[in-house]
């Protein structure tokens, strides 16, 4: 199977379903004559033209609320913005607005709208570029939130994504735009909802998103140097969000280890362990954690930075110490 860059992939979904329905269109800021900030629009203006992609005045809520409004009317807008921090700047129009007026109509009116956007650390662009904020968006009911790592899944979710009657946040990470990985040249999708395990394991079920489910491979691969197998799971979308699958990884392991690169506090590692915790507390054989970014805002100087969120050692250290408490655990039930 050939390879291609997490850009290409998203690049060829864009292209994909725009020529498969003339009702999709592009808007944003520089997405139409500069090809995007990441180039994930590159080709767009010169094969669909500007009535089909636009760019926009530097203004989230005007774009944002341009698309529901477009979405309202029976076409299929995809809205970027630039970083996820912009978010902000559109909040009324996603929590307030593009969320909500399907259940507020009964239904009766459908709300097709993407919204792309790419956020995480690793780039040097601060605390106003690179903050991770999918929790807010789980949190607001109405919101589809999908976080793809590789370039197959960012392909696949995205074409769901476009099809899709309902709202959807699509979260890319910067750092994975170059990423190469194999995806098929023949149609498919990749259902919402349905979680992939990377890497099968038997001593600890670690759920990552994003550019973390790279640095824990990588140190899945570490760890089994020491004997220790790590079971690695890509929820791919945190709403819907695959229970099943996790819960049967953690009766298998029996260990639980959440790992995001936004702030702990809020996070939604937390979210998933209270869930583990009311089904699946018996199968634990130690305390669930999570390994997420420290609570403040992200540096500029590129050693602060790294510091700021997990990075491969972090992981590493973690599973060790607690496998080794979980066994010491398992070790004083045998004898008493």
């Amino acid at each position: 199977m050939r390879e291609i860059s997490y850009a290409q992939a998203i690049n060829e979904a864009l292209k994909e379903e725009m020529r498969r329905d003339n009702r999709v269109f592009m808007i944003g800021e520089d997405v139409a004559v500069h090809g995007g900030t990441y180039g994930l629009s590159k080709g767009l203006l010169e094969e669909f033209g500007e009535k089909r992609v636009k760019d926009t005045p530097i203004s989230e809520a005007a774009i944002v609320g341009t698309g529901i409004g477009a979405a309202l009317t029976g076409l299929r807008p995809i809205v970027e913005l630039m970083y996820i921090d912009f978010t902000t700047v559109a909040m009324d129009q996603i929590v307030n607005q593009a969320a909500k007026l399907r259940y507020m109509t009964g239904g009766m009116a459908k709300l097709p709208l993407v919204i792309r956007t790419q956020g995480g650390s690793g780039t040097g662009e601060a605390a106003h570029h690179t903050q991770s904020l999918e929790a807010w968006f789980v949190h607001i009911p109405g919101l589809k939130v999908v976080m793809p790592s590789t370039p197959f899944d960012a392909k696949g979710l995205f074409k769901t994504a476009v099809r899709d009657n309902n709202p959807v946040l699509f979260i890319d990470h910067k750092l994975l735009f170059p990423k190469k990985g194999s995806v098929p040249e023949e149609e498919y999708t990749i259902p919402f909802g349905k979680a992939d395990i990377k890497r099968e394991g038997n001593d600890i079920t670690i759920v990552a998103t994003s550019l973390m489910i790279h640095r824990a491979l990588s140190a899945a691969e570490e760890l089994e140097k020491d004997g220790l197998t790590v079971e690695i799971i890509d929820p791919r979308t945190l709403v819907p969000f695959d229970k099943e699958t996790l819960m049967n990884s953690v009766k298998k392991t029996g260990r639980l280890l959440i790992l995001h690169e936004a702030c702990t506090r809020g996070g939604i590692g937390g979210g998933i362990i209270r869930e583990i915790i009311e089904d699946c507390f018996d199968y634990l054989d130690a305390p669930p954690r999570v390994l997420a970014g420290r609570n403040i805002p992200i540096p500029y100087a590129p050693s602060l930075e790294k510091m700021a969120v997990p990075q491969q050692r972090d992981i590493v250290e973690t599973v060790i110490g607690m496998t080794k408490f979980s066994r010491r655990f398992s070790t004083h039930i045998a004898k008493s």
